[in-house]
C-alpha cells in the first residue's frame, strides 16, 4: 500500500535527496555521483551547485576535480546539454543518452552544413586532432580543416559538431583554460574506458540513480530530467520495481528507493539555500508547481532556457538572487583584477519572514568562503 505524504513532506524528501539538507559530502566526486549529474554549460554556476550540496569545499576544489584529478567530467548527457558527471559514469550514460540526442539534432546539423558525410569524416579525424592533448574550440576547428574537414568557424557549426562527437562518446570537455574558456579532449584518453552496460541494465541504473537524487518522483519526471522517451523511462522503473517504495501525494503516485532517506516533522529553523543558475532543483522534475508558485514562474524563467539563481526556503522558491561586484583586488594574492568583494542581492517574491534572515546571512557567508571573497548581503525592496 502506498504511503500518503503531504506536499511539505515531498518537498523535504526531495531536498534531502538533492543533498540540500542533512549530511552533505566533503568531496566533489561524492556530490556529483550522488546527484547523478549537474548541469554545466554555465561553468561558474556548476561550481556553485556543488557548493550548495557539500561541506568544506571551495571553488578551487571543483576546478581540481575537473581539471587535474579528473574524478568528474563534463560532457553532453541529460537532455542533450552539458553536464558534470562522475568520471566512471560518463561512458555508460553517454552510450545510453547520446544516440537519442544525436538523432534528434540531425536536422539542425544539416542546416549548419554538417551532413552525415561531414560528421563521419570529422569523427575519423578527431582522434588525431586531439591526440596531443586539450585544445580550445577554435584550434579543434583548425585541426579538422588541416585534415580536410572544413566547417564554418564563425557560426554554430563548431559547437554542434563537438556536441555530436561527445554524444557519440568520442570527446568531452577538458580542463578549463584562462577565463574558464573550454577545452576539449578525447573521452577515453581523459578518463579511461568506463564500465559498459547492456541497454536494459543502463536504463535501470539511470532510474536507480535518478530516484536516489530526486525521489519521490515518477517515470515522467525521469523522462523530463534525462530526455529519455517516456516508454524507456517507464521501463527503467519497471526494472527496479523490487527496490522501490510507492508513495502518494495530492492524488499522484510516485516512488522512492526502498532504503531512501526519511524526513522529520520540519518544525525547526527554516532551510535556506542560495541555488545558482540552472540548478538541478529547478530542472530535476517534469514540473515546478510543487516548489514554485505559478504567479512568480516568469521571475525564474522568463523565456527560453535561462533559469535564474533561486532563493529556496523550506523547499519553495521564495525569490531570486544575483551577485554584484563591490570592488576588485588590485594587489596581493590571486589574479589581478579578481573580485575580492561581492554583494549578494536578494530579490524576494514576497516579504520574507524575519526568521529567514539568519539563513540568508549564513548562505551568503558560505558563498564568500567558497569563492574566497568578502560578501555582503542586501535585500532588494522592490
Amino acid at each position: 500500500m502506498a504511503r500518503s505524504l503531504s506536499q511539505d513532506q515531498v518537498r523535504r524528501l526531495r531536498l534531502r535527496s538533492q543533498l540540500l539538507t542533512g549530511r552533505r559530502p566533503g568531496e566533489v566526486h561524492q556530490v556529483v555521483r550522488a546527484v547523478g549529474g549537474l548541469q554545466a554549460q554555465d561553468t561558474p554556476a556548476s561550481r556553485l551547485a556543488v557548493r550548495a550540496r557539500s561541506t568544506g569545499l571551495d571553488a578551487a576544489a571543483v576546478r581540481r576535480a575537473c581539471d587535474q584529478e579528473r574524478s568528474v567530467v563534463r560532457t553532453w548527457a541529460m537532455r542533450g546539454t552539458l553536464h558534470m558527471v562522475a568520471a566512471e559514469d560518463a561512458g555508460w550514460v553517454v552510450a545510453l543518452l547520446g544516440p537519442v540526442f544525436a538523432a534528434a539534432n540531425r536536422r539542425r546539423r544539416q542546416q549548419l552544413g554538417l551532413d552525415e558525410e561531414v560528421c563521419q569524416r570529422a569523427l575519423r579525424a578527431l582522434p588525431e586532432v586531439l591526440g596531443g592533448g586539450p585544445l580550445p574550440r577554435a584550434e579543434v576547428v583548425g585541426g579538422l580543416a588541416a585534415h580536410g574537414v572544413e566547417i564554418d568557424p564563425g557560426g554554430q557549426a563548431p559547437a554542434h559538431l563537438i556536441a555530436y562527437a561527445a554524444m557519440r562518446g568520442l570527446v568531452c570537455r577538458g580542463p578549463d583554460l584562462d577565463g574558464d574558456q573550454a577545452s576539449y579532449v578525447l573521452l577515453d584518453d581523459w578518463v579511461g574506458v568506463g564500465q559498459a552496460f547492456e541497454p536494459d541494465d543502463a536504463v535501470a541504473e539511470l532510474a536507480r540513480r535518478y530516484l536516489g537524487a530526486h525521489g519521490p518522483a515518477g517515470p515522467e519526471d525521469l523522462a523530463a530530467w534525462s530526455g529519455l522517451p517516456a516508454g524507456r523511462a517507464r521501463r527503467g522503473f519497471e526494472l527496479i520495481a523490487g527496490e522501490l517504495r510507492e508513495v502518494e501525494s495530492d492524488g499522484r503516485r510516485m516512488w522512492s528507493t526502498a532504503g531512501g532517506r526519511t524526513v522529520g516533522s520540519g518544525t525547526g529553523e527554516p532551510v535556506v539555500r542560495l541555488l545558482p543558475r540552472f540548478d538541478d532543483y529547478l530542472l530535476g522534475w517534469r514540473g515546478r508547481d510543487l516548489i514554485l508558485d505559478r504567479r512568480f514562474a516568469r521571475r525564474v524563467q522568463a523565456g527560453g532556457g535561462w533559469i535564474h539563481a533561486a532563493v529556496v526556503v523550506d523547499g519553495r522558491v521564495a525569490g531570486t538572487w544575483r551577485s554584484q561586484q563591490a570592488s576588485r583586488r588590485q594587489a596581493g594574492p590571486g589574479p589581478p583584477g579578481r573580485p575580492d568583494q561581492l554583494a549578494v542581492v536578494i530579490e524576494p517574491f514576497e516579504r520574507l519572514a524575519p526568521k529567514v534572515l539568519p539563513g540568508l546571512e549564513a548562505e551568503a557567508a558560505d558563498l564568500g568562503r567558497f569563492l574566497g571573497v568578502e560578501v555582503s548581503l542586501r535585500l532588494d525592496g522592490r
